[in-house]
């Protein structure tokens, strides 16, 4: 099958949504570039799906725009937006064969039988499903009907896919294995992608960049990478895997790095927003994910695993193979450590044990843990 017609960039400029008095959109701005896979995160309700919908021209927003490249298409029906959408529930036709739901897009833009034929043949091979036109849908698994559903996507050839929780109603295992398909379709043939969820491993692992969302506002945007490590507020360092919150009271700042008062003493961070200088006395949250955490004798050698140091007594722990977790009671609150690859079990008692952590990865942030009432806003962390 053809690549995709010419990759454009998506904009969406100040859109309001409101459905009665809940306000699903609240003045969101984002661009998306051309062929960037870009993933819409968040909590059930924060606006994600209303935001895609109005990209698609499935709902209309009351005040902003809606702009493909250089056009304007806030006006433009769904079906002249060149988009194409992937639901949760697959929407396929259970009384057409794979072949007839593939080719029903295509056949509703009135294609040339020889060519829809044609086409949907290579959607077929495109999606590793040769052969599998004549099935009825019901004879699918959950997988093969996914990528049924991608085909009669991609078929059409769009300007931009997007797709809605697709991954959702699968197992784990299957899960994984089509991220890597659904990726590398994309990059593959060239799509700019949107790609709503509220799994933030899914996100992680295959967005180029993302934004998280909350009630209707753009919480952050940025690489995986760039949210994982340097979230802008402890809201959304909690939403994007697990941390450990200490509440502090700011010492001393200077340039990226600050000294913190907490329950378990000084700690010393990192300033993850350059345009936040904290003053002294001000209350933030330190976000130290469990990873970072150096356990016990491991953490000899303070040059390698940090001068910040914390002392607890181990009260739980979780053996997984690969790693391990592990809760520490501290001065200031409970702690969670992960180390991998476990040689050594330290087992939970009454004995004391330190934790180290360096500077880097201890991660100075507002105190606001909510995302609903945090200061939101749309740095993008390249």
């Amino acid at each position: 099958m053809a690549a995709a017609t010419t990759m454009e960039t998506i904009s969406a400029e100040s859109l309001v949504k409101s459905f009665g008095n809940i306000v699903a959109l609240d003045g969101v701005s984002v661009k998306i570039e051309a062929g960037e896979l870009f993933f819409l995160l968040g909590a059930s309700g924060c606006g994600k799906s209303t935001l895609l919908r109005c990209i698609a021209g499935l709902e209309t927003a009351e005040h902003g725009t809606i702009r493909f490249g250089e056009r304007d298409v806030s006006g433009v029906p769904p079906h002249r937006r060149e988009t194409a959408m992937v639901f949760q529930s697959y929407a396929l036709w259970p009384h057409l064969s794979v072949a007839q739901n593939i080719a029903f897009g295509l056949e509703e833009r009135r294609v040339a039988k020889a060519e829809i034929n044609r086409r949907v043949l290579a959607a077929l091979d495109l999606v590793q499903l040769p052969g599998f036109g004549p099935r009825a849908i019901d004879q699918m698994s959950g997988g093969q009907q996914q990528r049924v559903a991608l085909a009669r996507a991609l078929v059409v050839k769009p300007k931009c896919l997007l797709l809605d929780e697709p991954l959702s109603n699968l197992d784990a295992q299957l899960r994984v294995e089509m991220r890597l398909e659904i990726r590398s379709l994309v990059k593959r043939h060239g799509l700019t992608a949107i790609y709503v969820t509220h799994d933030q491993e899914e996100a992680l692992a295959m967005a180029d960049r993302m934004a998280i969302l909350s009630h209707g506002r753009i919480a952050q945007i940025g690489t995986p990478e760039a949210i994982y490590r340097a979230p802008l507020s402890a809201g959304v360092a909690s939403f994007i895997g697990e941390t450990n919150l200490i509440p502090g009271i700011v010492l001393e700042t200077r340039a990226l790095a600050a000294d913190i008062a907490t329950a378990v003493g000084v700690l010393t961070g990192h300033l993850t927003d350059p345009g936040w200088h904290p003053a002294p006395g001000t209350a933030v949250q330190l976000s130290i994910r469990p990873e970072a955490w150096c356990l016990g004798a491991a953490c000899g050698d303070n040059a390698a695993c940090g001068d910040n140091a914390v002392s607890g007594t181990i009260v739980a722990r979780s053996y997984l193979g690969q790693r391990i977790q592990y809760w520490l009671e501290t001065a200031a609150g409970r702690q969670q450590v992960v180390e991998m690859n476990p040689h050594h079990l330290h087992p939970p008692g009454a004995a004391e044990v330190r934790l180290h952590v360096r500077e880097e990865d201890v991660l100075v942030l507002q105190k606001t843990q909510d995302l609903k009432t945090q200061d939101l806003k749309t740095q993008d962390a390249r």
